[in-house]
C-alpha cells in the first residue's frame, strides 16, 4: 500500500475510532457500496468484489467534501473503471451549508401544476427554481428544474417466474420533494463547483446504462449506420450543453426498439463519464461553467439536428 493510501486510511480510522485500517476497510466495503446485480448467461447474478483502490477512491471523495460514509452522506457504486460516488440529499445540504461563501437559499415554484398521466405520480409544480446567494457575488445563482425533464417512471421488471411487475419509487410517492431536491442539487453544482459526484437518481441511471452496456457487449450488438450517426449527434449536443438526461429523454420519445434505445443510453452515459472525468475538481473554486449556460442546457429538449434522420430508425 502506498504512503498516500496509508495516510487516508489512517486518517479515517482515527476519525471514526477504528482499531486498525483493515477493520475500517472491511466495514466500509460491506456498508458503503451498493451494487446493481448483473445477470450472467447461466441465469446467475455476478457480485463484484470491492477492491482496495475503489475503497481508496471513495475515501478520497469523502475527505474532499467532508462527508461521512457511515451515515450514508456519501456511498458508491463500483463500476468497470472505478466508482460512481453518490451523495444523498443530506450530504448535499451539508456541503452547501458549510461552504464558506454560502449566504442563503430560497425556492420559487411554478403556479402551473402537472401530473404524469402514465403513472401514479402526485400533482407537482411544472418547475421549481432554486436560488443560492454567495457572499462574494452581487447576483445569486438561479437554476430551474422542469418536471417533464427529470421525472422518472416507476421501477419495472420481471420476477423469478418471468411475470412483469411495477413498483412505485420516490418520484411517485414524493413527487414535489424530488423535484425540489433536483433543483437544489443542480444549483449547488453551479454555485459552488461541486463535480465528480452524483445524486441517487443520477447514479442509478448511470449504473443501469452500464448494465445495458454489458448486455450489448455480450450479444455482439452492432448498431445500424443511421443509429450510430444519431448517437454521435445526440452525444455532441448533450456534451455541448451538458444536458445528458435531456438527451436520453429526447431519444426515449422517438419510439426506438429496446436494444437500439439501450445503445443510445450507453453512448450518452459513456460521453458523460468521459466529460466529467476531465473537469477541474476543486470544491471551493467557482462554478465549472457560467450559470446561464447550465440553465439553458437544463431548459433545452435536445431536438435532433436532422429531424428526418430521427424518424428513420
Amino acid at each position: 500500500m502506498t504512503k498516500a493510501k496509508e495516510s487516508i486510511f489512517q486518517k479515517f480510522s482515527e476519525k471514526f475510532n477504528f482499531p486498525d485500517e483493515q477493520k475500517l476497510m472491511a466495514t466500509l466495503k460491506a456498508t458503503a457500496f451498493k451494487q446493481k446485480p448483473k445477470k450472467q448467461h447461466d441465469g446467475s447474478y455476478l457480485k463484484v468484489e470491492i477492491t482496495d483502490e475503489q475503497m481508496y477512491a471513495l475515501l478520497i471523495v469523502s475527505d474532499q467534501y467532508g462527508l461521512n460514509p457511515f451515515t450514508k452522506e456519501i456511498y458508491a457504486y463500483p463500476d468497470k473503471e472505478g466508482i460512481v460516488p453518490v451523495v444523498g440529499i443530506d450530504g448535499w445540504l451539508i456541503m452547501v451549508n458549510k461552504h464558506r461563501e454560502m449566504d442563503g437559499m430560497e425556492f420559487v415554484e411554478s403556479t402551473e401544476w402537472v401530473v404524469d398521466a402514465n403513472s401514479t405520480s402526485k400533482s407537482c409544480p411544472s418547475w421549481i427554481e432554486c436560488v443560492i446567494y454567495r457572499k462574494d457575488r452581487s447576483h445569486p445563482v438561479r437554476i430551474r428544474e422542469y418536471f417533464d425533464e427529470v421525472y422518472r417512471q416507476p421501477f419495472s421488471g420481471r420476477d423469478s417466474s418471468n411475470k412483469p411487475y411495477t413498483v412505485d419509487g420516490p418520484w411517485q410517492t414524493h413527487t414535489k420533494r424530488m423535484l425540489r431536491h433536483k433543483a437544489l442539487i443542480q444549483c449547488a453544482r453551479v454555485a459552488f463547483g461541486f463535480v465528480g459526484i452524483y445524486d441517487t437518481d443520477e447514479a442509478e441511471r448511470i449504473i443501469e446504462g452500464e448494465v445495458v452496456d454489458s448486455q450489448i457487449d455480450s450479444g455482439n450488438y452492432s448498431p445500424p449506420a443511421h443509429l450510430a450517426r444519431q448517437a454521435a449527434q445526440l452525444v455532441a449536443r448533450a456534451t455541448k450543453g451538458q444536458a445528458w438526461q435531456a438527451a436520453i429523454d429526447y431519444a426515449s420519445q422517438q419510439g426506438y426498439e429496446p436494444l437500439d434505445m439501450n445503445y443510445l443510453i450507453v453512448e450518452i452515459n459513456k460521453a458523460r463519464q468521459h466529460y466529467e472525468s476531465v473537469l477541474p475538481n476543486d470544491p471551493l473554486s467557482g462554478p465549472v461553467q457560467p450559470a446561464e449556460a447550465v440553465a439553458q442546457a437544463q431548459a433545452s429538449s435536445l431536438p435532433s439536428e436532422n429531424p428526418e434522420a430521427a424518424a428513420t430508425h
